[in-house]
């Protein structure tokens, strides 16, 4: 019995190491939750496990998902299978794992992939825009956390399969970082748990007023507005930029921005070049892709493959392609600016940002990962199929122009609300379906999906999308219509996935604090912001100021405003400069005791061309964009406007505004500067301008001794350019001499105005400044200047001969008072026959590349 029982126990023994070997062959295939011996947690339900020769891995024990082990290292079982699928497995190239995952997709996944959200606020705002409800309640009437998902969010994230989330206003740092894990932990819970890619709108925009001091944080740093950035005329400057704004976002939470918006400024009065680089391809093609350099590179450590990595930023250039030549400055967010006009046929020149620049890298990541079209009937520009369609729809600028003919591969998401109605009046701020007014929301996803575009911005709501599906499945098949599907979603879980969210999308939110707005990220932005900087004038070497000087500094205005919304801002005056921040550098003082006098201004507003109250009297609602404050009749506007059209305005077949008036809102800039210099008698004036658009400066130049010009600045960093910091910037747009040149030039041309001469006998051109020695000449100017150089013309026996040095240029001129054209009609070919006394004008260009000034010459 004894030696029956031994015999049975060695039987079970061996049975039993045997299957502990099969288990632990198998262990590979076997689901387990994994903790390290001390894994961090970052909040009550975070595990960070790190792996000893991989990624670090981040989930949620709320989400339900487990660890895979295979030897030392970990894998997230995202779709909850059991096994290691290669989605799952970090160890696979990025383009391996994203293709695996889009098979595994349902079209109802796939199309909420291809959904971006509405605005979100965080917490959700109480309405009418964004409205978010907690259990029901507003957030102020709940019992939520700010941190927590509002019921919209989580309906979209679950019942729409979306993914992208566009968020807007934060409470702090730190909330943001809670409201991400929340957020990644929800959707790692569901399905084939794809993270979420959270975006931004730009978020660095400076607070004028507030005093910045070394050493000190903020609550993010703060950086001169675009313009600013292209006035340094220094891509390095923006490549820190992008670099130090990369590492906030990601702290965040937020993985994509919806930036650099690297539309050509070549109409003046566009109410959003402001948000541009500038008028000259080049600049803008640099500062692009020095732009989207820092945003998407990952250095060192952070660097995961390909440049891509932790710190990386998905980056989406705007708007293809190009919005600058709204006809007469009116912006496309309306009917009434639905048109992109093109007199000068110059296309080619607003491609060079998104060709030369964003799509053309310098650095590992080789191309910008998204771009999005803007709004706007990009009019007569589809050479093969004739329609006029809002750029979203236009198969001609989408598939054959980038895809096929620049070879982009990235993601292009419309602009927000491209497949909603429109308003009842041009001016109502709904949808922006132009050129598609009367299709269906599904017919115009259908429209938009066959263009060659793989997401739609500002739609929660997948229906449309899988209804659109379904068109396309009636009309070419479904083998047709799921390749189609599983492309746009290999493009978009790119982008998710090489920034490194399948393993770990969640943040330390202590650790968040450190990094956003801290001293060193401060302090750069700071000292962007005083590069940035330009003088204008300054006469008598009047500058720099003295510190400790008596100064008088009059109250600043703000003119009455109404939002996309029609909410009306009430005007308001106030003073620009705390006392605390006037006491460090000047005595304040009452005109009669003040030895100088420094009047802060912002450029002329004068509206956005529309106005109900001409429709009332008879007109067609058109009136015109002014660039200066006292009163302006457009009596050289165009008899007939380029494009016009819409159900909106039945009837309107002309959008001219000929012999129409305009005045400023802030009309009131002009008059304190005016009752300044009356006050201040013959005591120096010094105005400083914070300058949205090119101006007008005639109306006050030559009654003041300095003009500064600034593009989203603290007026602290002014104060320090009017006491001794050298001015470095240079204009990135020319200012214009009066109105007329701004209605002679075409809106899709630059450097095509008479620029302004002041008093000391210097153009505000582009690429003009002043530092306290004189006019800017240094390695900037040598490089942005002159590039094409200006045509030159002799007139002999009644015959223009016109020339230029540059290579492979061409000259095009006009006799007939308009602006030249680039086309057939107006090219140079042989000398002019020239009868009688005129002017004729010209301008060389190189396609492809650049064009000279616009040049006069009378005969």
């Amino acid at each position: 019995m004894h030696k029956i029982y031994r015999f049975f126990s060695i039987r079970i023994i061996l049975l039993f190491l045997f299957i502990l070997g099969i288990a632990f062959v198998l262990s590979s295939s076997i689901s387990t939750r994994y903790y390290t011996k001390n894994p961090l947690w970052i909040e009550d339900s975070i595990v960070i496990i790190s792996n000893p020769h991989g990624p670090n891995l981040g989930y949620s024990l709320k989400s339900g998902i487990h660890i895979l082990k295979i030897g030392d290292l970990s894998f997230k079982d995202l779709n909850k299978n059991g096994i290691l699928d290669p989605y799952e497995d970090w160890r696979l190239p990025v383009e391996d794992r994203v293709r695996d995952l889009s098979k595994r997709m349902t079209i109802e996944q796939i199309a909420g992939l291809m959904l971006y959200s509405a605005h979100q606020s965080i917490p959700a705002n109480p309405g009418p825009f964004g409205r978010g409800t907690y259990g029901g309640k507003v957030f102020s009437e709940s019992k939520a956390d700010p941190s927590d998902l509002s019921d919209q969010q989580k309906a979209f994230l679950e019942k729409d399969n979306l993914r992208h989330i566009l968020i807007t206003s934060v409470m702090s740092p730190k909330i943001s970082a809670q409201w991400n894990n929340k957020v990644q932990s929800f959707v790692e819970g569901i399905g084939l748990g794809i993270p979420a890619n959270n975006s931004s709108d730009p978020r660095h925009s400076v607070d004028v007023g507030a005093e910045y001091t070394a050493g000190a944080g903020g609550k993010i740093s703060q950086w001169p507005d675009p313009l600013g950035l292209a006035s340094t005329f220094d891509p390095n400057i923006t490549r820190e930029f992008g670099h130090i704004a990369s590492r906030e976002y990601r702290a965040l939470g937020i993985s994509t921005a919806l930036s650099p918006q690297i539309d050509l400024g070549t109409e003046p009065r566009w109410v959003r070049i402001n948000g541009t680089f500038g008028e000259d391809p080049q600049l803008a093609a640099d500062m692009a892709r020095s732009y989207v350099d820092g945003f998407q590179t990952s250095l060192g450590s952070d660097e995961i493959n390909g440049g891509w990595g932790y710190t990386s930023v998905n980056a989406m250039i705007k708007h293809w392609p190009g919005g600058g030549p709204e006809e007469g400055g009116r912006d496309a967010h309306y009917a009434y600016g639905k048109f992109a006009v093109y007199p000068g046929n110059n296309l080619d020149e607003h491609l060079i940002p998104f060709t030369k620049g964003g799509m053309n890298l310098n650095l590992k990541t080789k191309m910008a990962s998204a771009l999005m079209p803007y709004y706007t009937i990009s009019y007569n520009r589809d050479s093969k199929n004739k329609a006029n369609v809002g750029n979203s729809y236009s198969q001609y600028l989408i598939q054959n122009l980038l895809r096929e003919q620049y070879h982009f591969d990235g993601v292009v998401c419309t602009d927000w609300g491209v497949t909603a109605d429109e308003g009842e009046k041009p001016d109502v701020f709904k949808g922006k379906s132009w050129g598609m007014e009367k299709s269906s929301i599904t017919e115009r996803h259908y429209k938009i999906m066959m263009a060659g575009v793989d997401q739609f911005g500002g739609n929660n709501d997948a229906i449309p999308v899988i209804e659109a599906y379904k068109m396309g499945v009636s009309e070419h098949g479904e083998a047709f219509m799921r390749e189609k599907f599983e492309k746009s979603a290999i493009r978009l879980l790119r982008n998710i996935m090489q920034v490194g969210l399948f393993e770990n999308p969640y943040l330390d939110p202590q650790k968040t604090e450190t990094i956003v707005g801290n001293p060193d990220f401060m302090k750069a932005g700071y000292e962007a912001q005083l590069k940035s900087i330009v003088l204008l004038k300054n006469k008598s070497h009047l500058l720099p100021l003295p510190k400790g000087a008596k100064v008088y500094i009059p109250q600043s205005y703000t003119a009455p405003r109404r939002d996309f919304f029609n909410n009306l801002s009430p005007e308001k005056y106030f003073n620009p400069l705390s006392p605390e921040l006037m006491a460090k550098y000047f005595q304040s003082s009452s005109p009669e005791n003040a030895d100088y006098a420094i009047v802060f201004v912002s450029s002329p507003q004068t509206g956005a061309g529309y106005d109900r109250e001409d429709l009332k009297t008879g007109g067609n609602g058109y009136v015109p964009i002014s660039l200066q404050y006292g009163l302006y009749k457009a009596d050289l506007a165009r008899d007939s406007s380029l494009a016009s059209g819409d159900p909106s305005e039945p009837g309107i077949n002309n959008r001219s505004y000929k012999g129409k008036t305009s005045i400023a809102s802030n009309l009131k800039d002009l008059e304190i500067i005016q009752k300044t210099r009356a006050l201040m008698g013959n005591k120096p004036v010094i105005v400083c301008i914070a300058l949205s658009k090119p101006m007008v400066m005639g109306e006050f130049e030559k009654d003041v001794q300095g003009i500064l010009v600034s593009f989203g600045v603290k007026y602290q960093a002014i104060l320090d350019i009017l006491t001794g910091t050298e001015p470095q910037g240079l204009l990135p747009f020319q200012l214009p001499k009066d109105m007329q040149t701004v209605e002679n030039q075409l809106e899709d041309i630059p450097h095509d105005m008479i620029p302004y001469k002041d008093q000391e006998g210097n153009s505000y051109d582009f690429g003009y400044g002043l530092n306290y020695k004189g006019i800017i000449h240094d390695s900037r100017t040598q490089n942005y200047l002159g590039r094409i150089v200006n045509p030159s013309g002799t007139i002999k026996n009644h015959l223009a001969y016109l020339t230029c040095p540059t290579p492979n240029s061409l000259i095009y001129y006009s006799l007939n008072g308009h602006n030249p054209s680039f086309d057939l009609t107006h090219l140079y070919k042989k000398p002019i026959p020239l009868k009688g006394h005129g002017t004729l004008k010209m301008m060389s260009k190189v396609f492809g590349f650049n064009n000279s000034n616009l040049i006069q010459l009378n005969y």
